[in-house]
């Protein structure tokens, strides 16, 4: 049974795979995620008392409406089927993760571009927004979410604020059409120079955004306490996203989170679902567990 100063989300981000500078540079080298340990971080989830799974889908998984996007890591979607069934019976709410962040920098968004095409290409055009729903569509169908689709929205470069906005907007539209919640990151908790473009860009779409949007704010190294009373105070729903260094750490933002009347915590760790990587995600979860339980 959760502790009193539990939060009543405790999450985990699973990476089926993921687009970041550091990721990318090793796409030619990517293998396919591990399923059975992916159903091995499942148990040790539910052993420690996480209720939520977040699965980063990208293009680790065949689409059949886009067979295009296909790697050479790319997996059946039926292992994705299989791990979400997994999940639920362990007890684990799924989300599933896509992110429509723009950034030629970031990668964040290159899961989507089909051959040749390049990041400029359907710039939130009316193909692009069609592209991402029939996407979006056979993952829900896959994951058969309850209540939250996660968009990612983090370290956008390639839009400007108004556009950026629009597009949270556009994907929010589409989600509560399909009965569900969107999930976006929230980047002003960044303090260093070269991120503040993203913490301002953020900031400003919190003028201009659904109120219902659960914002999850992201940190790592300190706890953003300002972002966390002002997300509160504008009416957003919010989740705190800690990293994965210590249990103090993660107890520090927890209770932050708890004081403003936050409601989650997600953990991520940025790595991939792969046999290397086994025993550091297992020990991780054992390790934190106790702080997102609330005893610690």
């Amino acid at each position: 049974m959760a502790a009193k100063r539990s939060l009543s989300v405790r999450g985990y981000l699973l990476h089926l795979t993921h687009y970041d500078p550091v990721w990318y540079a090793r796409k030619s080298r990517e293998r396919p995620f591990d399923l059975e340990i992916a159903l091995e971080i499942v148990a040790a989830l539910a052993e420690e008392g996480f209720n939520l799974l977040a699965l980063d889908c990208a293009d680790a998984v065949k689409y059949r409406s886009h067979p295009e996007l296909a790697r050479r890591y790319t997996v059946p979607m039926d292992q994705l089927r299989t791990l979400a069934q997994a999940a639920r019976r362990a007890g684990l709410e799924v989300v599933p993760k896509l992110n429509f962040a723009r950034s030629h920098l970031h990668h964040h968004n290159d899961w989507m571009l089909g051959p040749d095409e390049q990041w400029y290409d359907h710039f939130d055009d009316e193909a692009y927004w069609r592209k991402a729903f029939q996407l979006i569509d056979e993952l829900v169908a896959a994951c058969k979410p309850k209540r939250f689709f996660h968009v990612g929205m983090d370290e956008d470069h390639d839009r400007s604020y108004t556009q950026y906005a629009e597009a949270i907007k556009q994907l929010h539209s589409g989600l509560k059409r399909r009965k569900l919640r969107t999930l976006i990151w929230n980047d002003t908790g960044i303090e260093y120079d070269s991120g503040l473009a993203h913490a301002e860009k953020s900031r400003t779409a919190e003028t201009a955004i659904p109120k219902d949007i659960v914002q999850v704010l992201w940190r790592y190294d300190a706890v953003p306490q300002a972002s966390i009373k002002r997300l509160r105070k504008e009416g957003f729903a919010l989740w705190g996203a800690p990293g994965a260094q210590s249990a103090e750490a993660v107890a520090a933002f927890r209770e932050a989170v708890l004081r403003a009347g936050g409601t989650g915590l997600l953990m991520t760790m940025w790595i991939p679902c792969r046999p290397s990587n086994r025993r550091r995600i297992l020990d991780t979860i054992q390790r934190l567990g106790p702080a997102y339980r609330g005893e610690i």
